[in-house]
């Protein structure tokens, strides 16, 4: 906040900008209230304010850009309904514990009650979403409010204020003040006989899950270190992704719904489980035997008790991964384990590793392109800092097991929560791009997916150049298809995806550059071209026709017995 702004400052808004700007936010998502006063304050700073078509998007983009940033992700809009339409993507943004603010409009103090135009109560609906939600009625306390709302947001989730209309040309009272966040000393200790301490040193068979929680906590390869020290085999969750190094020796594959066949017997083994910001959510732990957590205890590391997962026996600490990591290791052996068990974790990685690599010399002999076909090519063209975000549906899926194993350098992962919002990497790869415009950002997701971000592909373009989304074109929502297949008896009448339209391509709009693979054989050649469209400063569309039978889970709909993702 600059000094001439001392005092007091014209308008709700330019009191808000300015002190966001004082914050350090550079970029803000959303489509602004008709009276486009918080437009108008924008235009004046130095934030960057990028207009978006649709609401849900503004908040997908946003928290893309907190989780790929570690920083504040700024989303606003106008009053009443476009309130509710953030509702889908502040749910994203609390599962995915991104440091997401909301800010939108709202009635004046003196029209409530009255049936005025857009009249809601907007604090009952957006609540049960954020950690904290709240209207600013009185202009003094505006500046003190959005300063509350940042440091609640930077402890890891979406909140939300209201500005009413009243505010819009009101004298707001400011003062400079440093927002700097909640300070986290490095004062973790663990005792010598502290439980999680002497459940570690007692295991044989440990493994560590990485969840999101360790997102931009692993700094140095802290994870890493603690796994070799204790001779840990590390699994992540989804979320997870892009925490560890997954070219790491040790590293053996998402746990859960994604786990490698060549790692189950090691779940199976295992005498300790350390989990590390992790809720454990069903995706999570599916196919984790009843042993776990039962004679096997699982050490849970949180920062918040509200995240501990009870139905898991076992040591739970409160505190900050990276820290309790620390503690942990300063109480480890002096010299690495070496055991059996070590060797057996190696052996599955490379296993795994062995695995992907017959899986793909058995489909480049097979005339039809394969979606792991697809995503090797991208891992074999693109640079290897590249930031791969992904959807959740029949055929991306693929992205969450192939190909993994090479993914170093830097890579990257950004990936729905597990409510798998519709949609939502599509549009969060703006704002990951926005976080990293010095890194290749690819979108890998779904036609149907795709088609619920098309009105936002103008703000891609306009913001986002260097951006590539891989499309694979199936006909439309390829997994309600895969589900609706296999009713017994059939539902005739219905259908989720067109095979005639699997070919299709996105709207041809200036400024953005399309490819479609249409020859197996030119598959590297496609991908090289989209590349290099990206590298001169386009958003890149590169359309791929898929089978539905090219399923994760096996052709004809082979799933697993338990609830799919959306």
């Amino acid at each position: 906040m600059t000094a001439s702004m001392t005092g007091s400052v014209k308008g709700s808004w330019r009191a808000a900008v300015a002190v966001l700007g004082e914050a350090g936010v550079s970029e803000i998502f959303g489509l602004p209230g008709d009276d486009l006063a918080a437009l108008e304050a924008i235009a004046e700073s130095e934030i960057r304010f990028l207009l978006c078509r649709d609401q849900r998007n503004a908040v997908f983009m946003a928290t893309g850009y907190a989780m790929q940033s570690g920083g504040l992700g700024v989303a606003l809009v106008g009053k009443g309904p476009a309130v509710t339409n953030t509702i889908t993507g502040l749910l994203e943004a609390a599962c995915s514990a991104a440091p997401v603010l909301l800010l939108s409009g709202g009635t004046p103090v003196e029209h409530r009650g009255s049936g005025a135009f857009q009249e809601l109560d907007q604090l009952s609906i957006v609540r049960p979403m954020v950690k904290w939600a709240a209207r600013v009625d009185h202009p003094a306390r505006l500046v003190p409010m959005l300063r509350r709302a940042i440091l609640v947001a930077r402890t890891g989730a979406p909140v939300y204020l209201e500005l009413p209309d009243h505010l819009l040309a009101e004298d707001i009272p400011v003062r400079p003040e440093e927002i700097s966040g909640v300070e986290h000393p490095d004062s973790v200790t663990v005792a010598e006989d502290s439980p999680a301490l002497r459940a570690l040193r007692a295991a044989t068979k440990p493994i560590v899950l990485v969840g999101g929680g360790m997102r931009h906590r692993n700094r140095g390869a802290l994870v890493e270190r603690f796994a070799q020290t204790f001779g840990a085999a590390v699994l992540c969750t989804a979320s997870g992704r892009g925490a560890v190094d997954e070219s790491f020796p040790l590293f053996c594959g998402l746990s859960g719904l994604y786990l490698p066949t060549e790692a189950t017997s090691l779940l199976a083994d295992a005498d300790c489980v350390i989990t590390l910001g992790s809720r454990l959510e069903e995706t999570a732990v599916f196919q984790w035997p009843h042993r776990i957590g039962a004679e096997v205890p699982v050490i849970q590391v949180n920062t918040d008790a509200a995240e501990f997962a009870t139905g898991y026996g076992g040591p739970k600490v409160l505190a900050d991964g990276r820290e309790v990591l620390r503690a942990f290791l300063a109480h480890g052996p002096v010299e690495p384990r070496a055991s059996d068990w070590l060797g057996r974790v190696l052996q599955v990685h490379q296993d795994i590793l062995g695995a992907h690599q017959a899986l793909l010399r058995t489909q480049r002999a097979l005339p039809e392109l394969h979606i792991a076909e697809v995503l090797d090519a991208l891992d074999a063209v693109l640079p290897a800092e590249r930031i791969l975000v992904q959807e959740n549906g029949l055929q991306d899926m693929w992205s969450y097991r192939f190909p993994m194993y090479r993914c170093s350098g830097g890579a990257g992962s950004i990936v729905p929560s597990e409510q798998t919002s519709l949609g939502f990497g599509a549009a969060a790869a703006l704002g990951v791009r926005r976080a990293a415009m010095d890194r290749p950002v690819v979108a890998f997701v779904g036609d149907g997916a795709f088609d619920m971000v098309d009105s936002d592909l103008t703000t891609a373009i306009a913001h986002g150049g260097g951006l590539l989304y891989v499309v694979l074109r199936n006909g439309g929502y390829g997994w309600l298809q895969a589900q609706l297949d296999q009713k017994t008896p059939a539902l005739p009448g219905f259908t989720f995806a067109e095979p005639a339209s699997a070919g299709s391509a996105a709207p041809d709009l200036p400024g953005l550059h399309q490819i479609t693979v249409t020859d197996k054989t030119e598959l590297i050649a496609d991908v090289t071209e989209a590349w290099k469209q990206c590298e001169a400063g386009r958003v890149v569309v590169l359309n791929v026709p898929v089978r539905r039978e090219d399923a994760l889970f096996g052709a004809g709909g082979d799933f697993p017995d338990q609830p799919g993702p959306a």
